[in-house]
């Protein structure tokens, strides 16, 4: 893949923030990019002693505390790609934002599913919605098992967004010498077959399996994800759930057993 920027990845020194780093590592050794860490400070209260900047009450003890995130995030993606180019950027804002505004320049924004401050906010479906609607690039979800084995699943519709998500899970799925699995919410429409015939010839290389969904389609979608290596789904841009109906789009992002990238794309 020929990235068109760095991979983003939030740290915020917990256990779940370095497999976050693992992951982006990882995805930036294989894009031949470089990987940019970023910490979001949530403002504090203004009731500081005199002197002090108001993001840093303790003095140096935040300044330590981040610098001491970085150093295990870098040590971190060291362990999984010994060469590669590592950038920090600390900005004071909400983790979405922050990394919002950072994923405009880069080719991936990787999250881990939990805490992403270091002290408050926790990443859940509504956060990582949130910022998929200020993303400028596809959002990796690190939860449940990372493996380099399995199937990429694609959650396909027949909106027109879909489209993005198809382009981005073929892409991967060739990287990755993986099958791609296509779980479709509808059988009716043509977007979805049009964009799947074309992507075909584009990537030759790609096993393209079509089964046949039953029952609800995000359970089959969470079901799929024991045994893949990715689960892609497209959410619209300036939304806040992924291409699936009300909770469930959600509910992806809660209960599935591998990474899930976000692809957003406008509805046209």
């Amino acid at each position: 893949m020929n990235g068109c920027g760095p991979v983003v990845v939030g740290v915020d020194g917990t256990a779940e923030g370095l497999a976050a780093v693992e992951a982006a590592a990882w995805e930036a050794d294989r894009r031949g990019a470089a990987l940019r860490l970023a910490h979001a400070l949530t403002w504090v209260s203004p009731d500081v002693p005199a002197g002090v900047a108001p993001w840093d009450p303790d003095g140096a003890g935040t300044r330590d505390r981040v610098n001491q995130a970085f150093s295990d995030a870098e040590g971190r993606a060291r362990r999984v790609a010994p060469h590669l180019v590592i950038t920090r950027e600390v900005q004071v804002g909400a983790p979405e934002t922050v990394l919002g505004s950072e994923s405009r320049a880069a080719c991936l924004t990787v999250v881990g599913t939990h805490r992403i401050d270091g002290a408050r906010g926790r990443l859940h479906g509504s956060v990582a919605g949130r910022l998929t609607a200020r993303a400028g690039c596809p959002v990796l979800v690190v939860r449940g098992r990372h493996t380099r084995t399995g199937p990429v699943v694609l959650a396909a519709d027949e909106s027109p967004r879909a489209r993005e998500a198809a382009g981005f899970a073929f892409a991967e799925a060739s990287e990755r010498g993986a099958d791609l699995v296509v779980l479709r919410a509808r059988r009716n429409g043509r977007t979805t077959a049009d964009a799947l015939s074309a992507l075909r010839e584009k990537y030759p290389n790609v096993t393209v399996r079509t089964p046949a969904v039953r029952g609800r389609h995000h359970r089959a979608l969470v079901e799929a994800s024991v045994d893949a290596q990715l689960v892609v789904v497209g959410v619209p841009r300036g939304g806040t759930t992924a291409v699936l109906p009300g909770s469930e789009g959600r509910s992806i992002l809660r209960d599935a057993h591998c990474p899930v990238a976000l692809v957003p794309a406008a509805d046209r």
